[in-house]
């Protein structure tokens, strides 16, 4: 099953590195590159390949946005992740906005071909490295909240104070201060501030 393939990438060796690896493969037709978000949509106007090679960082707009925004706009498409950043958040974000695979760039001629051709079957593929950082972090488990813990944290976070959430819920303002000292112990947090980061970064996804 040969496979299109399209490389967005902002640096020129990448992509000729990449274009040696794969211009003399027989289940690879080479459609070319773009440097950024804009001629990537240009090019896709004009044709679409069956995989697209996606660098995370570029000058006019992240690989995480050019994914979803492709994928909206051309759902057959299917989008490898390629980059330098092994980081739990890009490649969640990057699966979330359609991405079949990540790839980091270090990754041997034998993997990248090997992660075109699964993602080119609708099949998913992470490099071993990326599965790494996928299993740590669930092995991180967030601190388990209550349904009210939750309703409470989520006004939180939208800037209400306690007489305003125990207004909206219901309830007195000594049973949401006392959900507020308990939430600041569960997360970690010595104030406020702080606990609408931590909410922010750990219940968000």
């Amino acid at each position: 099953m040969k496979a299109s393939v399209f490389i967005v990438d902002d640096h020129y060796m990448v992509i000729e590195g990449i274009r040696s690896l794969l211009q003399n493969n027989k289940c690879i037709e080479w459609l070319g590159h773009a440097t950024n978000a804009v001629s990537c949509m240009a090019f896709l106007r004009q044709q679409q390949p069956d995989v697209i090679l996606m660098d995370i960082s570029m000058p006019d707009k992240s690989g995480i946005d050019l994914c979803k925004e492709v994928k909206e706009k051309y759902p057959s498409i299917s989008i490898l992740g390629l980059s330098t950043f092994n980081q739990q958040s890009f490649i969640q974000k990057m699966i979330e906005n359609g991405a079949l695979g990540y790839l980091l760039k270090n990754a041997s001629k034998e993997e990248l071909l090997e992660a075109i051709e699964a993602v080119n079957k609708g099949q998913k593929y992470f490099s071993g490295e990326v599965i790494k950082t996928l299993k740590l972090s669930q092995n991180i488990a967030a601190p388990i909240l209550t349904r009210r813990e939750k309703e409470v944290l989520e006004l939180i976070v939208d800037g209400m104070t306690n007489n305003e959430i125990a207004e909206k819920l219901f309830v007195s303002v000594t049973t949401i201060n006392s959900h507020r000292k308990n939430l600041l112990t569960k997360l970690e947090a010595k104030n406020t501030a702080a606990l609408v980061r931590i909410a922010t970064r750990t219940y968000s996804q």
